[in-house]
C-alpha cells in the first residue's frame, strides 16, 4: 500500500481529474495517469478535505495501473450528509476516472459484505438496457451506491415510477438520474415505427420524442444525429413524465430534498454529459 491516509470514500470517490490530465489526449498510457495522479495527490489533498465533514471509513492507495484502492460502501452517515447537487458531482467525477481509466479498484466482496443487510443509496439511475451503457460502471460506482433501473429506452411506465418513489421516499436516495445514451436502438425503433409483440407498445412511449423534436435533417434511424436528438428529448420527456405521474417525488422535489435529473451517455467517447441545469 502506497501513503495511507485518513480520508473518507467520499473524499476518494470525489476526486477530480487535474487538468493536466483531463486535458491529455486519450492516447496517453494508464501509467501516465497513475505517475501523474500521484504527483497530485497531495497538493489536492486539502481541496478535496474540504468537500465534506469528516468521516473516517479506511484507508486509499494508488496502485498499478493508476487505480485507487477502497474496500468501504457508502455508510448512511456520509449519503446523509451530501446534497444532490454533490451526489450528481461525484457521479461526473466518476465518469472523469471512468473515461481516463484511473478507476477506484474496488473490493466487490468486501461492498457486498458491507451492504448485505442494509443499503443506503445515495440516487436512483433510470437508464436503458443496452448492454454497452452499464450505469455504474461508466460513473464508477460500487455496490449499493445507486439503485438502477434499466428499460429498453429507458422510459417509465407506473411501475417504474412506483420503484423510484421506494428508492427516494423509503430508502432516502435523492437523485433520480434520467441517463440515455446515443445511438439507442429503442429510439431508432420508435423513429421507424416498429411493431413486435410487446415491444410494440413499449416504443409507443418514445414516439412522442420522436415528434417532438426538431432537425434539419433526414428524420429516419439512418441519420444518426436525428436518433441522438430524439434520445435527448426522450429522456426530458422522462423527466417530466416522471413528475406529472408522482406527487410523492414533486413533494420531495419541491422540500429540495430530491433532484431529477437528466444526463446523455455517448458510446463513443464514454463521457456522461449532464443536461442543463446541471451540466
Amino acid at each position: 500500500m502506497v501513503g495511507q491516509s485518513s480520508i473518507s470514500r467520499i473524499e476518494i470517490i470525489n476526486f477530480r481529474l487535474p487538468a493536466s490530465i483531463a486535458t491529455v489526449p486519450e492516447r496517453r498510457t494508464k501509467a501516465f495517469v497513475a505517475d501523474d495522479y500521484r504527483r497530485k495527490e497531495r497538493e489536492m489533498d486539502s481541496e478535496r478535505r474540504r468537500f465534506l465533514t469528516r468521516s473516517i471509513v479506511g484507508a486509499m492507495a494508488v496502485g498499478a495501473g493508476g487505480a485507487v484502492r477502497t474496500a468501504f460502501a457508502m455508510p448512511k452517515t456520509e449519503r446523509d450528509a451530501l446534497s444532490p447537487t454533490q451526489i450528481i458531482e461525484l457521479m461526473k467525477r466518476g465518469n472523469e476516472r471512468f473515461r481516463m481509466g484511473v478507476r477506484v479498484n474496488r473490493d466487490f466482496l468486501r461492498e457486498q459484505q458491507d451492504r448485505a443487510k442494509s443499503q443506503f443509496p445515495a440516487a436512483v439511475i433510470l437508464s436503458c438496457i443496452d448492454s454497452r451503457a452499464p450505469a455504474e460502471l461508466v460513473m464508477d460506482l460500487g455496490i449499493g451506491d445507486v439503485f438502477n433501473t434499466r428499460m429498453a429506452g429507458n422510459v417509465a411506465n407506473s411501475d417504474v415510477v412506483g420503484g423510484l418513489e421506494f428508492a427516494c421516499s423509503v430508502a432516502g436516495a435523492k437523485v433520480i438520474l434520467v441517463l440515455g445514451h446515443t445511438a439507442c436502438g429503442a429510439v431508432a425503433g420508435a423513429i421507424d415505427g416498429v411493431k413486435l409483440g410487446s415491444l410494440t407498445g413499449l416504443l409507443a412511449r418514445i414516439e412522442p420524442a420522436v415528434k417532438a423534436t426538431r432537425h434539419e435533417g433526414p428524420r429516419t434511424s439512418k441519420d444518426a444525429a436525428f436518433v441522438d436528438a430524439v434520445a435527448r428529448t426522450n429522456v426530458e420527456m422522462t423527466m417530466r413524465a416522471v413528475r406529472s405521474e408522482s406527487q410523492v417525488l414533486r413533494d420531495l422535489e419541491a422540500k429540495g430534498a430530491l433532484v431529477i435529473a437528466g444526463a446523455m451517455y455517448d458510446l463513443g467517447n464514454a463521457a456522461v454529459t449532464f443536461l442543463p441545469p446541471h451540466q
